[in-house]
């Protein structure tokens, strides 16, 4: 085994297999993990640099792939190897140890600082902007110049707590805790403290960077997630404040609509969900439902915060069917964006004492629906609900 004895042919031919196949089952066929650090870029496009050496000596007469503990991933040994012929290594910020959830929590659990009072919107809406470039599967990496331009553009049109129209001064603090990936700098990334070389750095080094890779695929592709991380968002920075012009200019305004119509794995049943899909929202609802115990005193706005991402939970819960034990029978069609025709309600009004939360909510037919609400055996029908509720939010699936 010898890394020298690869060239950039058979590189070439590992980053092809690598978009064959895609990242994650590239990764799993051959037996590595996501960089830790070093990314090999090419054509607009990041890959993982190790895996790419071990697998272009596979590519070498009467070799074989190079497994993962083979070999170093270093920049003085597969980063390196890359470097010399030719191609761009970008460096990640190291996240190591980090789970997704570890870093959806940097996300939801944000500090920032405050200006007369209120919580400073800089970073909350640097994230918006970055969430719905995820959905519409827009590149995760731009060039300064454009992240620049766009997030100035957003913080004089939604910067309603004063913020200037400063984006390197969020992004440096996102960088810091992992949540936002720079690379193509030559200068280490100061910190989010001084104003002036924040400034000068972002200006001489003009880095690449979007959201992290795990925090970019995990928005695009779980719809749960992404609800619950803008509910989050919207009630913790946005209190007192019509955020829907911001969600609206970012693309996250009418999200139900928009992601059910996307060709998924799922096909004809794309509102279906995983079990770790149902488990994370439901971590990220009962995170938010414990805070707004305790904010409740100083919110200015005191109604019932009524969450997207519970009723995306019990949607995929129902598999598209009533979820009233006593249904006789529910529309066989579906809406225009392949919806199953159900209405999620709360079994016991908010207002009344009721959760937030799947354990006390129902996916129910037209029919059913208005029994509940306004049948002679509503009654009863509720207490019906409400035990068939908690039983199928404690038989979902848990992963370990």
């Amino acid at each position: 085994m010898a890394l020298t004895d690869i060239t950039r042919r058979e590189v070439e031919r590992a980053i092809e297999e690598c978009d064959r196949l895609g990242r994650d089952a590239f990764l799993k066929h051959h037996g590595f993990q996501p960089a830790r650090r070093y990314l090999l870029s090419h054509k607009g496009k990041h890959y993982d640099s190790k895996a790419i050496v071990g697998v272009a000596h596979g590519f070498l007469s009467g070799q074989q792939p190079l497994a993962a503990s083979d070999f170093s991933g270093g920049a003085a040994h597969a980063a390196g190897l890359l470097k010399s012929f030719g191609f761009d290594i970008a460096e990640e910020h190291p996240v190591t140890g980090l789970t997704v959830d570890d870093l959806v929590h940097r996300v939801t659990h944000l500090k920032v600082n405050r200006s007369s009072g209120h919580r400073a919107l800089y970073q909350p809406i640097a994230l918006l902007w970055a969430m719905g470039r995820a959905l519409r599967g827009e590149p995760r990496l731009l060039p300064w110049s454009e992240t620049e331009k766009a997030l100035k553009t957003l913080l004089e049109r939604h910067g309603a707590r004063g913020e200037r129209l400063r984006p390197d001064y969020p992004l440096a603090s996102l960088h810091r805790v992992g949540v936002w990936a720079l690379h193509d700098y030559a200068e280490p990334v100061p910190t989010a403290h001084g104003d002036a070389q924040v400034r000068r750095w972002f200006d001489a080094n003009q880095p690449l960077g979007g959201l992290a890779e795990p925090l970019y695929e995990l928005f695009r592709e779980s719809e749960v997630t992404r609800l619950a991380v803008i509910d989050e968002l919207v009630d913790t920075f946005f209190d007192g404040l019509d955020c829907s012009p911001l969600l609206n200019d970012v693309g996250l305004v009418d999200l139900e609509a928009a992601d059910l119509t996307e060709t998924t794995e799922r096909g004809s049943e794309p509102w279906l969900i995983t079990a770790a899909e149902y488990e994370r929202g439901c971590r990220l609802v009962e995170q938010r439902e414990a805070k707004s115990q305790w904010e409740r005193v100083s919110r200015t706005t005191q109604s019932p915060r009524r969450s997207r991402a519970v009723r995306r939970l019990v949607l995929g819960r129902s598999k598209g069917l009533c979820e009233n034990p006593q249904c006789t029978g529910q529309p066989a069609d579906v809406t225009d964006q392949k919806h199953p025709i159900l209405e999620v309600d709360h079994v016991m009004d908010l207002a009344n004492g009721g959760r937030d939360h799947p354990s006390q909510m129902v996916a129910l037919c037209p029919n059913c629906h208005a029994v509940k609400t306004r049948g002679r055996t509503r009654e009863t029908l509720r207490k019906t609900l409400l035990r068939v509720a908690a039983e199928r939010h404690n038989a979902m699936p848990r992963t370990v």
